[in-house]
């Protein structure tokens, strides 16, 4: 009984709306860089589906991901 559960969280990237600011590499390198072929953010180890990209993240990753959602200037980020 005295484990902690680590939660998990949904990182959704909507990665056809992005403008390349590079906000999201800097708030949390180690889930995001831009594609030096167009310019735009990736997820780093996220799935594709219909478009938009997912990845889960533990908790102990919420904090910077947050940021980054909260500065990105074309509002594609989102935490679920």
């Amino acid at each position: 009984m005295g484990e902690t559960l680590v939660g998990m969280v949904k990182l959704v990237h909507y990665r056809v709306k992005c403008i390349g600011c590079n906000s999201c590499c800097e708030h949390a390198p180690e889930h995001w860089r831009i594609n030096p072929e167009d310019g735009k953010a990736e997820l780093i180890g996220s799935v594709e589906k219909n478009g938009v990209w997912i990845k889960e993240i533990s908790d102990f990753d919420v904090a910077e991901n947050e940021e980054a959602a909260k500065d990105c200037p074309v509002n594609i980020i989102k935490l679920q």
